[in-house]
């Protein structure tokens, strides 16, 4: 396995200073945020360390010499948005800007996106397997032509009273993924995996590894605290950031030994990249880089 970073934590660096990051602190891949240049709609969505968009093969052999002078891969191009969002305009935008993260992706031979599956977040879950089953397929087509993989974290995008009430991203849990995979089977189609959503969804996050193990294209490490007194006071119907907290590996609930045990028993080598969230170190771009180090030091013991 391979320890990196998704970019969008560094959203006030250019490529070429992640890089130099990374390559200084052994961190061997970066999963590279690609969001449309402007203003962020939600935190952590709207860094574009590559403009996709206007990405030429100059520019793309700009970027791999790059990552070869300084020894850090591109495990993947990253892009999280709603591409099933009721509002037509922004549905169509996003996914008009995924294709450009497919192209993108073939052109720098890194061949994975990942992103999210998206959802109407008013409309029922079947409603939403139908619209899946509609927008999705010549998505995955495109890119499996392209040569790309489609890796989809399983985040929820259900944390407060604006994603209420059903969450902005349908790929939440295995009995979801069974159901979207039977939809599509193309064998591109696959999973980001962060056990962090499991978490707090009370699922567990080892079983679906061995489940799911060919379709695990690529791998999050992020870590959610449960606050148990919060949990008895609010219950599992509030909103989640009422009785939990993203943070980082080894200061939450996630059991790292076991997940990546479980792993390395399905032979898994491919990347994972940390994603950092964690409030208690944003107050100054000095205090995020110390947390990237923190956490990339916590899961060396684990990956080596």
């Amino acid at each position: 396995m391979k320890l990196g970073l998704i970019t969008s934590i560094f959203e006030k660096y250019n490529l070429e200073q992640v890089l130099n990051f990374a390559c200084k602190n052994g961190l061997e891949c970066l999963e590279i945020a690609c969001w449309p240049n402007g203003k962020a709609e939600r935190r952590y969505a709207g860094t574009s360390h590559i403009d996709v968009e206007n990405l030429d093969k100059a520019e793309a052999n700009r970027i791999l010499a790059l990552c070869r002078d300084k020894g850090v891969e591109i495990s993947a191009l990253a892009y999280y948005p709603n591409t099933m969002d009721s509002n037509l305009e922004k549905r169509k935008a996003a996914i008009d800007h995924l294709y450009a993260v497919i192209d993108a992706s073939a052109m720098l031979d890194v061949n994975l996106v990942t992103t999210f599956i998206g959802r109407d977040q008013r409309k029922t879950v079947e409603e939403n397997l139908e619209l899946f089953s509609q927008i999705w397929p010549p998505i995955i087509s495109y890119a499996e032509n392209k040569g790309v993989r489609i890796a989809i974290e399983n985040c929820p995008m259900l944390f407060g009273p604006d994603q209420w009430p059903g969450g902005q991203n349908l790929f939440t849990t295995p009995v979801l993924w069974k159901k979207m995979f039977d939809i599509i089977p193309n064998t591109n189609f696959g999973i980001n995996y962060d056990p962090s959503h499991f978490i707090w969804q009370m699922i567990d996050y080892i079983q679906p590894i061995y489940e799911f193990n060919d379709r695990i294209f690529h791998v999050h490490i992020k870590d959610i605290k449960l606050y148990p007194e919060k949990l008895h006071r609010v219950g599992v119907m509030a909103y989640p950031l009422d009785f939990m907290a993203p943070k980082l590996p080894g200061l939450g609930d996630v059991d790292w030994g076991a997940y990546i045990s479980a792993l390395k028993d399905i032979g898994y080598d491919g990347y994972i990249c940390l994603e950092i969230e964690d409030r208690a170190f944003e107050d100054s771009l000095d205090s995020i880089e110390k947390s990237i180090i923190l956490a990339a030091r916590y899961m060396r013991q684990f990956v080596i």
